[in-house]
């Protein structure tokens, strides 16, 4: 929603001051410019970038939209899931996990946790290093050792998207001006016309720099930097989980394992000591 409202107060900043002063603002459209630059950000994109990144890339424009998803009330039922989790595990022994980590989807634990059902692999983060503990013999500095590179490779993944979209802000003025320069190789074939035609061509000309710098630093690298700031908040979703199996793995009652997940998440979203306490009595209560 704020996306969508931040490229509305662009807009209307930039075109409301044109109009303000006097410029007309049909002069800026101009369709041959709009397919210069579009067609040269769409090809650029194709030449430079691996499939698998562009798939990435649609989606993660979906994300942006939605907006952040990792909201208090997401971390909340993380810390229920875990505490309920090592509760059995430490209440029946560990084996008795072994069918909620195996299939999640028919776990009555993980049931009540839609938002991490449809977070693959952060269901995956979780259960397949249950399945390793389950298995035995992985000391806690290992363990946290393997769930650190985890991390690390998951946040390199993810941070190729925004790199992706800060390098096409950056190349965007370069075809801004590509298009500037097109413009003016036709004003020049027109020199000697009347005065009023040579300056609506080197006004269509100029439109291409404008629409160039504007998508830029108006709204691609804005993006990308959004982006960025979303896969910190993914980064941390795991580290919070991370926090928690190794406060588990060194023999820590789940009460307190919860209370270690709890201290890693952003101050934005973490919920009190009180909301993680009463949340906890409502799964005993369960």
């Amino acid at each position: 929603m704020f996306v969508i409202i931040g490229i509305a107060v662009v807009l209307l900043g930039v075109l409301g001051g044109f109009v303000f002063n006097g410029g007309p603002l049909l002069v800026l459209i101009q369709p041959g410019e709009f397919m210069i630059i579009g067609a040269a950000c769409v090809g650029s994109l194709l030449v430079g970038t691996p499939l698998a990144v562009l798939k990435r890339l649609i989606g993660s424009i979906g994300t942006i939209l939605k907006g952040d998803p990792y909201g208090k009330e997401q971390y909340i039922s993380l810390l229920k899931t875990m505490y309920e989790l090592f509760n059995v595990a430490k209440r029946d022994g560990l084996i008795s996990i072994e069918a909620h980590i195996t299939d999640p989807s028919k776990s009555a634990i993980f049931k009540k946790n839609e938002f991490l059902l449809k977070n693959h692999h952060a269901l995956d983060f979780l259960c397949d290093t249950m399945k390793l503990i389950l298995g035995g013999g992985v000391p806690a500095f290992d363990l946290e050792a393997l769930l650190e590179a985890d991390i690390d490779t998951h946040h390199d993944e993810e941070a190729a998207v925004p790199t992706l979209i800060q390098s096409l802000g950056d190349a965007l003025p370069g075809l801004g001006i590509v298009a500037a320069v097109l413009g003016i190789v036709i004003t020049m074939q027109a020199i000697d016309g009347p005065p009023a035609e040579v300056g609506e061509k080197v006004a269509a000309a100029l439109v291409g720099t404008f629409l160039g710098i504007l998508m830029s630093y108006g709204f691609i690298q804005p993006l990308a930097a959004n982006l960025g700031l979303l896969n910190q908040r993914s980064s941390r979703y795991y580290e919070c989980m991370k926090a928690g199996i190794v406060a588990y793995a060194k023999g820590n009652a789940p009460v307190v394992v919860v209370e270690f997940a709890r201290r890693v998440i952003f101050a934005a979203v973490r919920p009190s000591f009180d909301e993680v306490e009463k949340a906890v009595k409502t799964v005993k209560a369960g």
